[in-house]
């Protein structure tokens, strides 16, 4: 069975329901799933999954999230070679130039894991409506399609 870790990082609630639009998603698709807080999370559990994938957002001009920041920096000491990672965050238009960055900056942090790219990462404007929900279920079954890709069963 294809196993997935989804971490999050939330203030308003919204990035929370991005990671349990795709945990569900990636359910469905017939993952284990394991889902879980940034802050409460060693970035070494990735190496546990096939499929790792970060939910967080952007706080205030282009900061990653306070309680995200060891998470972040263990990363990218990390080898997931063989994994496949996705990111995705809920953030504010208002921010502009900075709206949503950390999901640059943690696909950047995966790439320096020399972890695969299971999908492009999404960039949803605060709660997820419709729109939104229907790009994160595109998102979890990419990451699964190009995981089953690499690995045929």
């Amino acid at each position: 069975m294809v196993t997935a870790h989804v971490v999050f990082a939330t203030i308003t609630g919204n990035n929370e329901d991005v990671a349990d639009i795709v945990t569900e998603k990636l359910e469905d698709l017939g993952c284990q799933v394991k889902e879980t807080e940034i802050s409460q999370t060693d970035a070494a559990e990735f190496k546990q999954a096939d499929i790792c994938v970060v939910c967080a957002y952007t706080y205030d001009e282009g900061s990653l999230p306070d309680e995200g920041v060891d998470f972040y920096e263990d990363l990218q000491t990390l080898d997931l070679k063989g994994k496949i990672y996705g990111v995705a965050g809920s953030g504010d238009t208002f921010y502009g130039k900075y709206y949503n960055t950390t999901v640059d900056h943690f696909e950047a942090a995966f790439q320096q894991t020399h972890a695969s790219s299971g999908a492009t990462g999404v960039k949803i404007n605060l709660e997820p409506d419709q729109a939104a929900i229907d790009q994160l279920d595109l998102f979890a079954t990419q990451l699964v399609n190009t995981y089953r890709q690499g690995h045929p069963d």
